[in-house]
């Protein structure tokens, strides 16, 4: 009997499309925490269902309608082949979690009834399948891989508290089949899929530690804040610090500082550091073994609570003022209107509606000559694959790995924090678009979802899919007889998630001439310092502020098959040279030549772009040349900056984040090397389950299926224009793929969107080239009738998520409920 047979019919119901019951609403946030506990004190969203539930949990594919063009959406297709990198489907999920409750070995616990030491289910989500088992069914007969799901259990019923990766299948579950193993072989520390957990104590940190150390000193934070962090609803402090904790020498080491709660209703509590830092040591899972290390107060340190309360109330003692809440640190409109700003600013429009097709179920998009799959998962977000020019696979996978924030500062807290966003995860936090302000009001949007608490959760329209025209042309030129210039239209795929404080956007760019780019734009509340003694880290940016400096570096995977998936890394360098010529009648003439090599083994596969950006990095295939004989390829080059991290030897990191030290990587592919990353690599750094640097061990490089590992990133040092938020026209970093000798001719000579002047004593001929002229019988084919007023998307119809409860496994009720940030 099949596993599905077994389960009663509540459990096997198979669509959400048939909901007309409203469930009650229940809290659920993902795991672990956002970056700072305040959020657990603000409180969750939480909407009623709305009876447009069907359209929100199968993708909204509507554009904004007007009285005269009734839709704009995108073509609906089947896509070629399913999409193995697709989610698991609801059934699927829910087969998974109950299976695993029936595991007596495993020793699970619900979490809505988990206390401190239980087990629990931290993630199931789709096991993306392995590059090797994939390529003959994408690109021929061969049969689909084999679906697994992959599992986090979160193992807190021990005195060694730890994360497991397993993975369940096959999928579909049958009784007969069905099995669980440890995910091990994707990761460099080979221990069954077990990463310690510094976090299991979580719910007791707070009520059994910080607040109590809090209390011991509310005299002095009432004397210097006229305010309290006790655990009390009339504390006026919050109290957090360090990510990672410090794992030094056999101990693991915590350093927390107070900062001012917010008095509105803005998340901008990281602008409200208060100067006062304690030390703790946390080692095992009894709070009463845990131990105050000490107190640092304007670069002072002391060494117990009593040396600190005797220095602060004895004569002579320095205390420095507050960094509080106001209209400086609110990202409502704020100053004078700058004048004409009132009136309606400029719009693009999509007068024929949505020029390419997707295919929602499996998540496949078409755009002129270009396709792709849309992968998604709980750690990175939205990921791209099999991505294809005229049919020809030119990238298996790009996708962001992993993004770190490094801090430094002359304060424990900067200069102890490095985050790495994987361990709370793209996917939870990105959440829906702003139509019109995030993407064009005429997008097209798909849904995304990840697993929690026995739940799915679905961000509804947060994935946004549009064409747009750039300011400038794709080609031009200007003779004495005619000007030819070529519109610039581009295809985009963007998401945003965010992580705490920061927004990231991230997104994925398509151009007629065949180059491609990812980009990614921060904004949101930096995480700031209290300025005493933070001159050589930072501005002083407010009262007792300062803008602390830290790089953000974010590491995307570019697994190339440019014409197959045997390829190499050609370096083209222009240099300065001087030589003679058999025309220069002897003498020596200065000038610059060409000087090229290609990386042949890992061992010097590891690089930074080059002085003057004079280096080109071309990724070629050594067995296909063009008609003139050069190979074809495509160039990899900055483009809008790019850094990787500045600090050597990260005292904080040990080696958990080795993909951050230099601009540029390649490794052979093995299906053991899947990702720069691993989510809980923060909780054991010097140990962790994946050391980018064991990767690099001599293998050849040249005529194999290599990955690049590419770093964009930002050298932040906040400013007052960082206040209240930091503004995305200048946090930004990118990276573009541009063709190099691949096709005879620049491909967007195929567009009609151009045109020929020629123009001769004051008259003109234009050339249009077939386009559809407004207006004309071929015009009005394809297009609608605009109505410009109202041209702004209805933002009263921002949803937040639906949630669908997986065990008990109840579709027919769900719900609307956004975890805070």
């Amino acid at each position: 009997m099949g596993f599905f047979d077994s389960l009663s019919p509540r459990a096997v119901a198979t669509s959400a499309l048939l909901l007309t019951s409203f469930a009650q609403d229940v809290l659920a946030r993902p795991s672990p925490d956002p970056k700072a506990p305040w959020v657990k004190n603000t409180g969750l969203g939480k909407k009623k269902m709305a009876n447009h539930l069907k359209r929100a949990i199968m993708g909204d594919k509507r554009a904004v309608e007007t009285p005269f063009c009734s839709e704009t959406l995108a073509t609906e297709i089947k896509a070629p082949k399913p999409n193995v990198w697709g989610p698991l489907v609801d059934v699927e999920v829910a087969s998974v979690v109950e299976w695993l409750f029936a595991q007596a070995d495993l020793n699970l616990t619900v979490s809505e009834e988990a206390g401190g030491w239980d087990n629990t289910i931290q993630l199931v989500e789709a096991m993306w399948p392995n590059k090797t088992d994939v390529l003959s069914f994408v690109d021929g007969d061969g049969p689909a891989p084999t679906k697994y799901a992959h599992v986090v259990l979160n193992n807190r019923a021990t005195e060694t508290p730890h994360y497991a990766d397993i993975i369940v299948g096959p999928l579909p579950l049958d009784n007969a089949t069905a099995k669980w193993e440890p995910l091990e072989y994707p990761y460099t520390k080979q221990n069954g899929g077990k990463v310690r957990n510094l976090d299991a104590d979580s719910d007791r940190l707070y009520s059994e530690w910080l607040f109590k150390i809090g209390a011991s000193v509310a005299d002095i934070t009432l004397d210097l804040w006229n305010g309290t962090a006790m655990g009390l609803e009339n504390d006026t402090l919050s109290i957090w610090g360090i990510d990672p904790l410090w794992q030094d020498d056999g101990e693991i080491i915590r350093w927390d500082t107070f900062w001012n709660i917010p008095t509105g209703d803005f998340d901008d509590m990281t602008l409200f550091p208060l100067g006062l830092y304690f030390s703790s040591e946390v080692s095992g899972r009894d709070p009463s073994k845990w131990q105050l290390r000490g107190w640092l107060y304007n670069s002072i340190f002391y060494a117990t609570t009593e040396e600190f309360r005797a220095a602060y109330w004895s004569e002579g003692f320095v205390k420095n003022g507050p960094n509080v809440d106001g209209d400086w640190a609110r990202t409502d409109q704020n100053g004078e209107v700058p004048e004409m700003d009132k009136a309606q600013g400029p719009v693009i429009v999509a007068p024929a509606g949505a020029r390419f097709a997707v295919d929602h179920k499996e998540k496949y998009v078409e755009w002129m000559d270009w396709s792709f799959y849309v992968g998604f998962n709980r750690d990175t977000g939205p990921g791209l694959f099999d991505i294809r020019y005229k049919g020809e696979r030119l990238v298996y996978e790009l996708s962001l790995q992993e993004a770190l924030a490094h801090y430094a500062g002359n304060d424990p807290m900067n200069s102890g924090t490095a985050y790495l966003d994987s361990f709370y995860g793209f996917g939870p936090y990105t959440f829906e678009l702003v139509k019109g302000y995030d993407c064009p009001a005429y997008a097209t949007y798909m849904n995304t979802s990840f697993y929690v608490n026995e739940e799915t959760r679905t961000h509804i329209d947060s994935l946004c899919l549009f064409e747009y025209v750039a300011d400038y042309p794709m080609q031009r030129h200007t003779t004495s007889d005619y000007v030819s210039v070529t519109k610039n239209t581009y295809f985009v795929i963007r998401s945003i998630a965010t992580i705490g404080n920061y927004d990231y956007q991230q997104s994925f760019s398509f151009f007629m001439d065949g180059s491609f780019a990812v980009e990614v734009r921060a904004s949101g509340y930096i995480q700031s310092a209290y300025f005493a003694g933070n001159e050589d880290y930072g501005f002083k940016i407010h009262d007792n502020l300062s803008g602390s400096m830290h790089d953000h570096v974010l590491n995307f995977k570019a697994d190339f098959d440019v014409l197959g998936t045997n390829n190499s890394i050609e370096l083209m360098s222009m240099v300065p040279v001087s030589r003679s010529y058999p025309w220069s009648a002897g003498k020596v003439r200065n000038t610059m030549a060409l000087e090229r090599k290609f990386i042949e083994t890992e061992d010097e596969s590891r690089f930074n772009w080059g002085p003057n950006s004079a280096t080109q990095v071309l990724i070629v295939n050594e067995n296909e040349k063009n008609k003139h004989g050069e190979l074809r390829g495509y160039r990899v080059l900055p483009y809008m900056g790019t850094a990787h991290l500045t600090v050597e030897n990260s005292t904080n990191l040990g080696v958990a984040a080795q993909w951050a030290n230099h601009d540029i990587q390649i490794t052979k592919y093995k299906d053991s090397e899947q990702k720069a990353y691993h989510a809980f690599n923060t909780q054991d750094v010097h140990d962790p389950p994946v050391n980018f640097d064991k990767y690099f061990d001599g293998e050849s490089v040249r005529n194999e299926d290599i990955v690049l590992w590419l770093n964009l990133g930002m050298h932040h040092v906040p400013h007052t224009g960082d206040l209240p938020n930091t503004v995305q026209t200048t946090a930004h970093s990118g990276i573009q793929f541009m063709p190099s000798n691949y096709f005879d001719i620049d491909q967007s000579r195929r567009t009609v969107n151009q045109v020929r002047i020629n123009y001769f004593n004051g008259s003109a001929e234009v050339e249009e080239f077939g386009q559809f002229k407004a207006g004309s019988e071929e015009g009005t084919c394809g297009t609608c009738k605009l109505n410009y007023t109202p041209l702004e998307p209805e933002h009263q119809g921002y949803k937040g998520d639906v949630v669908i409860r997986k065990f008990p496994f109840d579709p027919n009720n769900p719900f609307y409920s956004t975890a805070g940030i």
